[in-house]
């Protein structure tokens, strides 16, 4: 770091501070929004680019200087959008922008794509004043790729993600891996990730992240490279849990280009509301105990039988050995294998005629002209998926969405909370993401502890569809109460 303004502002709050301290410092004239992307880019390429890199960044934005410039300009002439004014956000490589960042899903069929408009969550963002920083590598296609023991967080075009806690020891999550370590390692305020099922909770978790999984309809999906229309979503991932929710309500929005967002009953207002005066005081909160906290080893479990014990202490009704009467349901994931291919022939129809791929075909045959760079994995995924129809008439594909959503929902989240009076259920980590994934109902996973050797864990809590503010509610609380989230130790991000 040249300036040595920027050292101080680095050195002394800026890795502590949240978007309201943050807020404060530009009111006061203490930092600027031009100053701020000054010190993310040189973190960017002092932590994330130098070795051994985290290989979380995949490209900055050349104009975010010139938006920040912008921003400032308002500022000190009295108009500040709200709380995301001037603050960086960083976006998971498959969401467009209309811009000079490509959108790729981390992939080299899609590597020279220049989006013709915003996501419509971009455009909300902008609105809101947020500045696009840049673009994180992913798992590439979000992790719909292969089955062939390919690692999370990694991408033929980025790259192999590491987790900042520890680079090459812990998981990093996967496949908004990228937008998990950069928050982990203060290379922006707050980022946007994207799932279909576990891809925002895993690497929240891995990275000891706030990560909001929110309603299928919440946030618009239009502008986003797709897996599933069942399934996918976008969310925020942030190191504090009113930080993720300022990003989730600037994203909301009703958008005609993505209906599902027309069944959302919820308003900003009702959840930021939930962070006013958070308290688990009364909170029935049902513990899915088997098979989910028996898959972990005794020391993660240790850490979350206390946190279990802090929901307690907070007065929370806590109700263990909760069982989800599906659980042990034959579950697929032929939903999405037969979704993927419909909804990625539409994306791709969109793009310029100039790139090599305009269908999944393509994209299967142009990995195969070159193996060695594009296909480290192979892509059994891709291929299982291009053999279905792409018109989702199969009775395979029926029956299976008929499963999915009863054995998810009826027999399923909805039954587990009626069984006994629960408002929320519990799950480590992303190990209960799947279920809700599949019904369309939300997460939030909070940072719990660490074990030993640094790795984080995290406690998710889930509920019924649009049930948002509850969870927040019960996430600020347990967030308040435990405090245990703390910066990277293996990266020196000090410096």
């Amino acid at each position: 770091m040249v300036n040595p303004k920027l050292k101080e502002i680095e050195k002394n709050w800026l890795l502590q501070a949240s978007i309201d301290e943050i807020q404060k410092k530009m009111d006061d004239n203490e930092v600027s929004a031009r100053e701020l992307v000054f010190i993310y880019l040189d973190r960017i390429a002092r932590i994330d680019q130098s070795g051994p890199a985290l290989n979380s960044v995949i490209e900055v934005n050349p104009d975010a200087l010139h938006i920040a410039n912008v921003l400032d300009l308002e500022r000190a002439n009295g108009k500040v959008r709200g709380p995301l004014h001037g603050i960086p956000v960083l976006l998971k490589d498959n969401i467009d922008t209309k811009d000079k960042l490509h959108t790729s899903a981390g992939s080299l069929a899609l590597a020279e794509h220049f989006a013709k408009e915003d996501a419509f969550l971009v455009k909300q963002l902008r609105e809101a004043g947020a500045i696009i920083l840049g673009k994180t590598n992913m798992s590439e296609w979000a992790y719909f790729m292969s089955t062939e023991n390919m690692p999370s967080g990694y991408s033929s075009r980025g790259g192999q993600v590491l987790n900042p806690y520890g680079p090459g020891k812990f998981d990093v999550g996967g496949s908004s891996s990228g937008s998990g370590a950069a928050i982990a390692a203060h290379l922006a305020t707050v980022a946007v990730g994207t799932e279909t099922s576990g891809s925002i909770l895993s690497p929240s978790s891995q990275n000891s992240l706030v990560g909001i999984k929110p309603t299928v309809g919440l946030i618009s999906r239009h502008g986003v490279i797709p897996i599933s229309h069942t399934q996918d979503t976008a969310g925020p991932m942030a190191r504090y849990v009113k930080d993720a929710v300022y990003l989730l309500v600037a994203m909301m929005g009703k958008d005609e280009q993505d209906v599902v967002t027309k069944s959302n009953p919820l308003s900003a207002t009702s959840l930021l509301k939930a962070l006013e005066s958070p308290t688990l005081a009364g909170t029935r909160i049902g513990v899915a105990r088997d098979p989910f906290f028996t898959q972990l080893t005794d020391e993660k479990n240790a850490i979350l039988l206390q946190a279990l014990e802090t929901l307690k202490g907070g007065g929370a009704e806590v109700v263990d050995e909760v069982l989800i009467p599906s659980e042990k349901e034959k579950w697929t994931i032929d939903v999405l294998l037969y979704e993927f291919k419909a909804n990625l022939n539409a994306y791709l129809q969109g793009i310029s005629p100039n790139l090599p791929v305009h269908k999944l075909t393509d994209v299967i045959r142009f990995n195969q002209e070159d193996a060695k760079r594009r296909l480290k994995y192979g892509q059994s995924l891709l291929v299982k998926s291009d053999e279905t129809s792409g018109t989702l008439t199969e009775v395979d594909y029926l029956n299976a969405l008929q499963f999915d959503h009863y054995h998810s929902t009826e027999n399923g989240i909805d039954a587990a909370l009626a069984k006994d009076d629960l408002d929320i259920l519990v799950f480590p980590n992303n190990l209960g993401a799947a279920i809700p994934a599949k019904a369309g109902y939300p997460s939030i996973t909070v940072p719990a502890g660490y074990t030993e050797e640094g790795e984080p864990v995290g406690m998710t809590f889930t509920g019924k569809a649009f049930s948002e503010a509850k969870l927040i509610e019960a996430a600020a609380a347990f967030e308040k109460q435990t405090n245990v989230r703390k910066n990277p130790l293996f990266y020196d991000i000090m410096k």
